[in-house]
Formats: C-alpha cells, sequence, structure tokens
C-alpha cells in the first residue's frame, strides 16, 4: 500500500502507533528521571561481604544451609571496591562495583545420607541505589554458582544456567554499633538441576535467603555507607 492509498483506518493505525511509541519513550525518560541521586562512600575504599548468621538455599525438597560465606577484595584487583570519585556518585540512579566471587563453606543439606559443596566463578556485580529503602541489585554471571551434592542423592544445581541472574536485597546503613548489610529476603533465581534419584530435576527456580555484613578493608574504622 503506498502512502498515496492509505485508507482513513491506516492513518488511525499509524497514529496510534506513533503515540504509543511516544508515550513509552516518555514513560522510561521519566522513570530515568526519577531515580533518586546515588553517592556509596568512602569513594575509592575496598569492602568485604561476610555473611551475618546462615545462608540458605531451597531448590525443589532439597535446601542447603552455609554457616560460612564472604566476598573479599584481592591486591591488584578493582574488584570490591567503591568507585574513586567522582565515580562513586550518580545523580539519578545507581552506582555499581564487581565483586569477586563469594566462597560457601560449612554447608549442610536437609536429605540425610547427603553431602553438599559450593563452588563460584566469574565476576559478580552489586548496584547501589539510595531510596527508601536503599537497595543492593546482585548480579550473578552465567554459571557463578554451582551447587552439588553427593551420597545418597547425587545432584548439580546451577544457578544462571543460561545468562546472568539478577536479584534484589535491601542495605542497611550502619548505624555506628556495627557495619552496614544487606538482606537478601526470599530471592528467588534460575537454577537448572541435573542428577538422578532424588534430585529435583524439575525444579527451575531457588530461593535464596541470607544476610551480609559490609565492611570497609581500606578503612577499618570507616563504614560503607549509600547516600544521596
Amino acid at each position: 500500500m503506498t502512502a498515496a492509498h492509505r485508507t482513513p483506518r491506516a492513518y488511525a493505525l499509524l497514529a496510534a502507533t506513533a503515540a504509543l511509541a511516544l508515550a513509552a519513550a516518555g514513560t522510561a525518560t521519566a522513570r530515568t528521571a526519577d531515580a533518586p541521586s546515588t553517592t556509596v562512600t568512602p569513594a575509592g575504599h575496598s569492602f568485604a561481604a561476610t555473611l551475618n548468621g546462615k545462608a540458605t538455599f531451597k531448590a525443589g525438597s532439597l535446601t542447603v544451609t552455609c554457616s560460612t560465606s564472604s566476598s573479599k577484595p584481592v591486591t591488584g584487583s578493582t574488584n570490591n571496591q567503591v568507585p574513586a570519585a567522582p565515580g562513586n556518585s550518580n545523580p539519578s540512579g545507581p552506582v555499581a562495583s564487581d565483586l569477586n566471587p563469594p566462597t560457601y563453606t560449612d554447608c549442610v543439606a536437609s536429605l540425610a545420607g547427603v553431602k553438599v559443596s559450593v563452588e563460584t566463578s566469574g565476576t559478580w556485580n552489586v548496584s547501589m541505589q539510595n531510596g527508601d529503602p536503599i537497595t543492593a541489585t546482585l548480579t550473578i554471571p552465567t554459571g557463578g554458582f554451582v551447587l552439588k551434592s553427593t551420597g545418597l542423592a547425587t545432584c548439580t544445581v546451577t544457578a544462571a544456567p543460561t545468562a546472568p541472574a539478577t536479584f534484589g536485597t535491601v542495605f542497611t546503613n550502619s548505624d555506628d554499633t556495627g557495619p552496614s548489610k544487606f538482606t537478601v529476603t526470599d530471592a528467588t533465581v534460575s537454577v537448572k538441576v541435573e542428577g538422578g534419584f532424588g534430585c529435583p530435576t524439575a525444579t527451575k527456580t531457588s530461593v535464596f535467603n541470607a544476610v551480609y555484613d559490609i565492611t570497609d578493608t581500606t578503612d577499618p574504622a570507616s563504614r560503607i555507607t549509600v547516600g544521596s
């Protein structure tokens, strides 16, 4: 159909399509503009995330509880570091830092006769957004978390099996009596479960719960905080 032969109905459809496109663009712009400013301090300082309590992972009938977990800075790497100024501030959005993969040890399974271990890899990421509440969005790289069980059930649970997985946490600034924290509450992460008898192979998601203390390793007397 040429422009000369478009019917009134065709023009109406074109106009509606254009209006929807403009509305979508306007909404996206508004969302960006509405994002609060974020500043993470101290700029350039390195930080560690250390498990406070226990971390639990539930995939179908299998629940794993780990008592020790941490992500720490490594000499020569910029992972686990607040960006140097002015990169530690964003006037309309989050501030992100790459993370070394957290380690998980002292893990036990809910199934009798089953032993478990966790392997992590790749570069993880945390994105801090000021607000009420303050949020910290965590990203696991593709295949960056693998849980293996042996014994009565030999299973492999791979988180983010085909693409990076992102989930939200709540960041709580230090109240000067202890470190800042981020809290993971019933975070859902895509998984692939492989194995034989006793393995929840039909399960497609895992639920993760944990609390981590965020401490300044450049200056232990300082606190990692998120504000405007």
